[in-house]
């Protein structure tokens, strides 16, 4: 059985999604989970919710898909321990310190490995597979025939995004919004940076090509495809931050799609909640210069006809789909939309209607023109409609009874449903009947009341004897029996906890700080072997995602998961920023992978990477062996998207440069041969004066992206100077340089 796995918000959204036929849910708590700004639940409202959906049969998963600082590792500690005593049946997440600690304690409660982890291929799948992870969220990047090849050798359960919301960088892998505006991405404060708008900058030519929304993806939609979807263990929709009606919606399409019920008016539908156009994603070979809406990052709506006559004070619309009164438009005027809910809808003679198929008009205090689009954003039958939705049984539970009732005896009522049976027994004595025996007709009258529940009744068995069962008592009877299979259903949900083993302690001798360097050209690698650099990262990168594992000699510096596995046994290999380390214990789970160094997230602040060194020797009696990035432009994002193609660019990226550019500063592109694509941030990280006050750290990084064999060779100058102790003059450019998060903690 394919799995429907809904987002909820809210506790309206999850019932919403039950209501429409989901199989499993997943949601969020306050902390931890990778949407801070939905509504999210605390433990009293996950209780009810786990109650709720586990009496239909309805798994329940929560995020804990966030990055974990060393000094919260206690109370994440904590929120699993009593998400296990609550009964949920897995966890999500991204950071290793928090996959650890489910794997090792709890034998009930499932780690899934969140597509934070940025898992896109066999070799990935296959390492947390071993160990022990019970399912893993592919990046949204996988294409289909890939995925299916992964759950035919990997043989563990796998879960892909259908629907909704997509990220334009591999997810995980974005440090845009973190290190602009200190919200990240991989803290669940995500402030959108790709849905901004930016300028795209020919630097060769110093011309712009267009302003607009480059960065903004369209919504995943692939419904069309549902019978390749099947073979796939979960299928998720995206939505978290949506509302229950939008739940509701999508949720219903993909049940039915399912079901093999599903009509194309029902597809049609999905384009009546909130839209930004739709893709078939990656996952179906969609064109790279298709991935996006550069027109618009909101709200798309669909649309209903355009302006065709200005008459008066009104506006005349020709309809190709029928406008009620109520619903909300868009108009598309010059570039800019006017929204408005259609409060006051007219015919032609200027009668108010209530609703229109082929013409209308409308009064707009707005100047608008003859040939305007107009969009329904919200159709207000429809969503009336949907709101009907929300709280139904989606499917009722068989009660089956056998009653013994005889004269002289108590009331004996066997109740079987949910798998479990449950025995009545009455406190008073029956009398017998002087008329009017209970029939099985006035049985299955009492019995068949259960609309508040989750049951409906099924077959009787009861041999009429001359006995009379009062009404009152049948009515307590049931009541009974439906709360005592509720209480052994939710009492069946396993919650073991394992016996901790003594783990390996894992130390390395302190090392005199030096210098490594990352390069993406010839001419700055052999800038950094003229300086005297040993150790430089080139052609032994291997990144984190779109991989093809080649054969490489020496040590490598891995970005990825499955470069781990790949690796792990023929190599040498130093972890890359990219793995997200930001506590004591991902540290040690790399070394027992193999690391010979690990290097810290981009995202760690001074006092943070102190936590980490003070807990890592705390735990191993000894340093950890560490790496950190103290200079170069940060990668904001690494995506498979090319903004230069979209905007008709393909082919001479080879040949020129470009960047990105907004109210805030330009960000670089870098284009890569296989046409994935680097935004840097457009100032540098400068941490070199802080050198001499960095301790714990054994290699300093120094990463070179755009610039020239001069530049290089000066900044390895300054930085040895500063790493020897020989300068103390500033080198820091307030102009053209940041500390990123070294004075200053994201949220």
């Amino acid at each position: 059985m394919t799995e429907l796995l809904a987002p909820a918000g809210s506790m309206e959204a999850l019932k919403a999604a039950i209501s429409n036929g989901c199989d499993a849910i997943y949601l969020g708590m306050q902390k931890f989970g990778a949407r801070a700004y939905s509504s999210n639940f605390d433990f009293e409202s996950l209780k009810e919710a786990v109650t709720y959906a586990h009496l239909r049969n309805v798994k329940i998963y929560v995020t804990m898909n966030t990055i974990v600082f060393e000094n919260e590792i206690e109370e994440m500690k904590e929120q699993m321990d009593e998400l296990n005593e609550i009964g949920v049946d897995g966890i999500i997440v991204q950071d290793l310190a928090a996959f650890d600690y489910i794997v090792k304690n709890f034998l009930d409660m499932e780690a899934h490995c969140s597509t934070q982890m940025g898992i896109d291929d066999l070799d990935g799948t296959l390492l947390f597979k071993e160990l022990g992870a019970k399912r893993v969220v592919l990046s949204r990047e996988v294409e289909i025939e890939k995925i299916k090849e992964i759950r035919k050798i990997a043989k563990i359960p796998l879960e892909i995004f259908v629907h909704g919301a997509l990220c334009v960088s591999y997810s995980g892998n974005c440090l845009m919004s973190g290190l602009i505006g200190y919200r990240s991405g991989n803290r669940g404060r995500c402030v959108g940076s790709c849905r901004k708008e930016y300028e795209l900058i020919d630097k060769t030519t110093d011309t712009s090509l267009g302003k607009n929304y480059i960065l903004s993806t369209k919504d995943l939609n692939t419904i069309d495809y549902i019978n390749d979807l099947k073979e796939i263990d979960s299928l998720k929709i995206e939505g978290r931050m949506k509302e229950p009606a939008y739940v509701a919606n999508v949720v219903s399409k993909y049940r039915m799609a399912l079901d093999n019920k599903i009509t194309e008016e029902d597809k049609e539908n999905l384009s009546k909640t909130f839209n930004r156009t739709f893709t078939k994603g990656y996952l179906f070979h969609e064109d790279k210069k298709n991935i996006t809406n550069i027109l618009r990052p909101n709200n798309f709506g669909y649309e209903i006809g355009r302006i065709s006559k200005i008459v008066k004070d009104m506006y005349e619309i020709t309809l190709t789909r029928t406008l009620n009164q109520n619903d909300t438009i868009r108009i598309s005027h010059n570039n800019e939309d006017v929204n408005l809910t259609v409060v006051k809808l007219y015919d032609k003679d200027g009668n108010l209607i209530n609703k229109a198929d082929d013409v209308c008009y409308i009064k707009i205090k707005e100047k608008m023109s003859k040939g305007d689009l107009v969009y329904i954003t919200k159709n207000y039958f429809y969503y009336k409609e949907l709101e009907s939705s929300l709280d139904i049984e989606f499917k009722r539970f068989n009660l089956d009874i056998k009653v013994y009732a005889y004269p002289d005896s108590k009331l004996i009522i066997d109740g079987s449903g949910l798998g479990f049976n449950y025995l009545y027994e009455s406190e008073e004595i029956l009398g017998e009947a002087i008329n009017n025996p209970t029939t099985k007709e006035q049985l299955i009258k009492q019995f068949s009341r259960l609309n508040d529940t989750i049951f409906e009744l099924n077959h009787v068995d009861f041999e009429e004897s001359n006995a009379f069962i009062p009404a009152k008592l049948l009515n307590a009877a049931r009541r009974d029996i439906v709360q005592g299979l509720y209480d052994l259903k939710l009492n069946s949900h396993k919650k073991r906890t394992k016996t901790l083993t003594a783990k390996e302690k894992i130390s390395f001798a302190p090392e005199k700080p030096y210098l490594t360097a990352s390069v993406t050209t010839k001419e700055q690698y052999d800038a950094c072997m003229s300086c005297g650099i040993k150790e430089i990262y080139f052609e032994n990168i291997i990144r984190r995602n779109q991989n093809d594992y080649k054969e490489k000699e020496g040590q490598l510096l891995i970005g990825g998961y499955g470069g781990i596995y790949h690796y792990r046994k023929t190599n040498p290999f130093v972890t890359d920023y990219s793995l997200n380390v930001v506590n004591s214990t991902s540290c040690y789970e790399l070394f027992r992978l193999g690391a010979a160094r690990v290097t810290l997230s981009y995202e760690l602040n001074k006092r943070q990477i102190e936590d980490l060194i003070n807990a890592y020797y705390g735990e191993n009696d000894g340093h950890p062996a560490l790496e950190m990035i103290v200079y170069g432009k940060a990668p904001l994002m690494f995506t498979k998207y090319c903004p230069m193609k979209k905007m008709n660019q393909c082919g001479i990226c080879k040949t020129k440069s470009y960047e990105l550019k907004d109210e805030q500063g330009t960000f670089p592109i870098i284009s890569h041969d296989d046409c994935t694509t680097t935004i840097l941030n457009g100032k540098t990280l400068n941490l070199l004066d802080e050198l001499q006050s960095i301790k714990g750290i054994e290699a300093f990084r120094l990463n070179f992206t755009v610039e020239s064999k001069e530049q290089v060779e000066k900044t390895i100058d300054k930085a040895l100077s500063k790493l020897n102790g020989r300068v103390d003059k500033a080198v820091f450019n307030q102009e053209t340089d940041t500390r990123g998060h070294f004075n200053k903690e994201i949220l």
